[in-house]
């Protein structure tokens, strides 16, 4: 079997893959808080035919070597954690992070998890609590007869008393950052789990030690790019097309032999 025919395959298979990765961005647009995904390629083994530095002959080394490549693949897709547009929302509850960091938030198992989705809300036992009902970690409970919040930008949450009640903090935000932010696994509904790759969480009121700062009334959007990744899937669809032919090519000549010798 032809060898070309197999390194045109790994082609298809690392665009086909790509291309997924592309169609997960788009279909995240919208996404609060969603981070985009880069595919990343890297060359499978060689042939090593003719090695470089070889010798030619009792009296020449061969100057470049003759090493055959046998394809690509994906190898993995990283995270890229730039700052998404801040959109308004006038909500007292949805607070955007501008800068490094995210939420804890408790899962149904006791673990933590993280996110950049701070639409916030409040439950039936008065916590803050994300859309998907993780409670924020450490727990904020606000007062039944809050009247109004206030979400500071170092994160300070302040509830205004009804009947006069007079203003109380009542809690106090925090935000964890990570070594490696591309480290993070991301498991859906906009949560994050620490890994090995990302290190532990370094945990920092907002605004100092490198943390970023909160946003009341706003929401991080979707870092995405329609256009950009409009462009990557009209490249991956040509290189797609390409690998294509290169097999209808190389089948042509194993055919060609076939007939003619």
């Amino acid at each position: 079997m032809d060898a070309s025919l197999w390194i045109a395959k790994t082609g298809l298979t690392a665009q086909q893959t790509r291309m997924q990765v592309i169609s997960n961005n788009l279909a995240n647009v919208n996404t609060t808080g969603f981070k985009k995904d880069r595919a990343v390629f890297e060359d499978l083994l060689y042939q090593n035919i003719v090695p470089a530095g070889g010798q030619a002959d009792a009296e020449n080394e061969t100057p470049t070597g003759l090493m055959l490549g046998t394809g690509t693949r994906v190898v993995a897709t990283e995270k890229t954690h730039a700052q998404g547009n801040i959109i308004t929302t006038e909500n007292a509850l949805d607070v955007a992070i501008t800068g490094d960091g995210f939420l804890a938030v408790q899962q149904a198992d006791g673990s933590l998890a993280y996110t950049r989705d701070g639409g916030l809300k409040i439950s039936s036992e008065g916590l803050l609590v994300t859309a998907g009902g993780q409670p924020i970690v450490p727990a904020i409970n606000i007062p039944q007869n809050a009247a109004s919040i206030t979400i500071g930008r170092d994160g300070t949450v302040t509830a205004e008393l009804a009947n006069s009640g007079g203003a109380a903090q009542v809690g106090q935000l925090q935000l964890s950052r990570f070594v490696n932010n591309s480290g993070l696994a991301p498991i859906g509904r906009n949560l994050m789990q620490q890994t090995n790759a990302s290190g532990d969480p370094i945990i920092s009121i907002p605004g100092e030690d490198g943390a970023g700062m909160l946003m009341q009334g706003s929401l991080e959007a979707s870092n995405v790019n329609v256009v950009e990744e409009m462009v990557n899937m009209i490249e991956t669809q040509r290189a797609y097309e390409v690998n294509s032919k290169a097999i209808a090519a190389a089948d042509g000549m194993l055919r060609f032999l076939n007939n003619n010798l």
